[in-house]
């Protein structure tokens, strides 16, 4: 029986001149084939046009190319695109392109599914599956760039790994593609353009300001008060607000970069003064700004949008304690591609 061919992209560039070199043939091949997979995201040998037939056939013989493919593109009245994304064992993730005048995102998946139980989220009804691998992570990225030259005639600018699963608990494989994303041998994009966003896991946060990352971060927070912050997001018992609180003030000591807070308000939730006063408190723990986030129902109707009254307190509330605030209005809900609504319904 022929021995399972290797996804040639778990290679690192020393692997594949060492790879070369064994076969007789120069090392330099390893940098062209490296090239072929990375700057220029190819999904086949045959593409790889400076290198000989004879040598694409041993790559064929021994390698696969384990690529995404995009199998649904929908496309919402505000112009952003929701990619249905199938990987190579046919499991689907989803991905999101989300234009504004001055600046395209990508906001990109890293799990299956997902490993936490955030109560208002789609993503998080799915099972989680698995995780994905780097490449699989920056197939996403190079699809939506490529989506955003065709529709807005500009490269992709952003990156938030805001889509389905939990980033951080993931976390090898995601620094492996940002690596790549941020590597001249990559996209070369600046990593102060790259934000992981998170629930909030003490543990690797830790681990990320000891790795000197260089990424923005997000943590999706929602309440600063322990007891409703469980209610919502359940998985808040083993990794409580004080640990979410140390971990942050390590980040912001061993990184200086300040965090952003994604917080939604909902109705007889988390929009009453004592919320408002707890985030208050929050955001005087290390430099932060907060965006607010308009809510997208995903079906059941338990999860409400607050009252604009509700919003304007908080705007009001933080802005008075000198705390930058944002109102981000969501995109692509008219395809369920908006914050909280992926969820493979396609």
């Amino acid at each position: 029986m022929k021995p399972k061919k290797k996804d040639i992209r778990a290679l690192t560039k020393q692997q594949l001149r060492q790879f070369f070199e064994k076969k007789g043939d120069k090392a330099y091949r390893g940098d062209q084939v490296y090239e072929w997979l990375w700057s220029k995201g190819v999904h086949s040998f045959e593409a790889m046009t400076n290198i000989s037939k004879t040598t694409r056939q041993i790559l064929e013989d021994d390698f696969v190319i384990n690529h995404i493919r995009v199998d649904q593109i929908q496309r919402s009245t505000d112009g952003t695109i929701k990619n249905a994304v199938r990987l190579h064992d046919g499991l689907v993730v989803e991905s999101v392109l989300i234009p504004t005048p001055t600046r395209t995102t990508a906001c990109v998946s890293s799990q299956v599914g997902c490993s936490l139980d955030c109560r208002f989220c789609a993503t998080a009804r799915l099972k989680r599956m698995r995780n994905l691998n780097p490449d699989e992570i920056y197939d996403q990225v190079i699809a939506i760039d490529n989506e955003s030259r065709l529709y807005h005639d500009r490269p992709l600018s952003n990156i938030v790994f805001m889509g389905m699963g939990e980033p951080l608990m993931n976390y090898n494989n995601v620094i492996k593609a940002i690596e790549k994303i941020t590597s001249p041998d990559g996209l070369g994009m600046s990593p102060k353009r790259i934000t992981v966003s998170t629930s909030g896991v003490p543990k690797i946060i830790k681990k990320m300001a000891d790795d000197q990352v260089r990424f923005q971060l997000a943590v999706s927070l929602h309440s600063a008060i322990d007891q409703v912050r469980t209610s919502i997001m359940p998985f808040n018992k083993n990794f409580p607000l004080l640990d979410l609180i140390e971990s942050l003030q390590y980040w912001y000591e061993k990184t200086k970069s300040r965090v952003t807070y994604e917080y939604v308000v909902w109705k007889g939730i988390n929009d009453q003064k004592k919320d408002i006063d707890a985030l208050l408190r929050f955001c005087t723990y290390i430099p932060c700004k907060v965006n607010l986030i308009e809510y997208n129902p995903i079906d059941d109707g338990e999860f409400r949008q607050a009252s604009p009254v509700a919003i304007t307190n908080y705007i009001q509330a933080l802005e008075a304690k000198g705390v930058v605030v944002n109102v981000r209005r969501s995109r692509g809900k008219d395809i369920d591609a908006a914050c909280g609504q992926l969820a493979n319904k396609s």
